[in-house]
């Protein structure tokens, strides 16, 4: 019976995903990828700049730490946030790319590395002439092309990567934009008031509209009945590099929150050049409150209903219409008309 398999072209178990050595080169153990040294320094990444319709041409280089030889796919990507924790990752080769991923070219395709062997590759990067300016990040990628498999009857197949960041900056101007966008509160608090810590998250995406890469802080106030301040704090775990055009789902816990109150909750996310905010309004309310709230509303409804039912005035009743009578004319007799004259 012929296994199945699932293609993963990852690093790790999701994304094409980058480990940086204590140097400067992106490592897996196994192999590593890096820019070719410039006559000042190393570089950890590639940092370039170009105007539309210029074409770039630099070298990287990717070295085998194993004891036999491997052969690498080799090929230029687009970089993106990755949905989960905003992550830098790059669109695999199947995937259509559209900047970096599009413009740059290895001068091989495929490589082959000898044991404990390096192999420096050129490769060639054509900014088209109206490309948008700003930030254009992506990766040259070094994919092994053995399929890994487990030694189980239904195996899945895993094609490690790794790769060389390329930051490219076209030039132009330069607009950084942030939004918080679709911000929500879920609150869960225990049936009895008083009897647990009453917990709540709030979600939200923040998005990168601009055409640089940002580094943002977000922070996150609560404000309940009468503007009084319940919580005030920075947030963690924010991508550090919020690609241009990406957007990210993020979570933010908020333990010790009111069981009873009425407010908003506002998160403002800020970076250089950009600041901008959102706020969602909530209602802390204890479920048994709640229930007994509803009953005594609804008791006081249908006693209500009862009373107007009981006081209800009768009918009144309609006067029959009034009938128009003629008046009255006597009529009278001949013997009391006065005889004609005589002759």
């Amino acid at each position: 019976m012929r296994k199945p398999y699932v293609l993963l072209l990852t690093l790790f178990p999701a994304v094409l995903a980058f480990l940086a050595t204590p140097s400067y080169a992106a490592d897996n153990g196994s192999w590593s990828v890096y820019p070719v040294s410039s006559r000042i320094a190393a570089r950890p990444y590639f940092y370039l700049s170009a105007d539309p319709g210029q074409t770039l041409r630099d070298k990287v280089t990717v070295a085998n730490k194993t004891g036999r030889a491997l052969t690498f796919r080799l090929y230029a990507a687009d970089a993106y946030n990755t949905a989960r924790d905003g992550g830098f990752a790059v669109r695999t080769l199947k995937e259509k790319q559209r900047g970096v991923g599009a413009w740059a070219r290895p001068a091989r395709s495929r490589v082959t590395v000898p044991a404990h062997g390096r192999v420096t590759v050129p490769f060639t990067l054509r900014v088209p002439a109206k490309a948008e300016p700003g930030d254009h990040p992506g990766a040259l990628v070094a994919l092994d092309e053995r399929i890994e498999t487990g030694g189980s009857s239904l195996a899945v197949g895993v094609r490690r990567a790794v790769a060389a960041r390329v930051y490219l900056r076209v030039g132009g101007p330069t607009v950084p934009a942030l939004a918080v966008e679709k911000v929500r509160f879920a609150h869960h608090q225990p049936l009895v008031p008083g009897t647990g810590t009453a917990t709540a998250t709030v979600s939200y995406t923040l998005h990168n509209t601009g055409n640089v890469t940002l580094n943002p802080k977000v922070r996150l106030r609560a404000e309940g009945l009468f503007g009084r301040t319940l919580l005030s704090r920075g947030l963690t775990d924010i991508p550090s590099e919020l690609l241009p055009g990406q957007r990210v789902r993020l979570t933010a816990p908020w333990r010790g929150s009111p069981q009873l109150d009425w407010g908003e909750v506002t998160l403002t996310a800020s970076a250089p050049g950009t600041r901008e905010s959102a706020q969602v309004s909530f209602l802390a309310l204890p479920w048994l409150v709640a229930v007994v709230m509803g009953a005594a509303f609804a008791a006081a409804v249908v006693t209500i209903r009862v009373r107007r039912a009981r006081v209800r005035p009768s009918v009144p009743v309609r006067p029959s219409p009034r009938v128009r009578t003629t008046p009255f004319r006597p009529r009278s007799s001949r013997s009391a008309r006065p005889s004609p004259p005589r002759r």
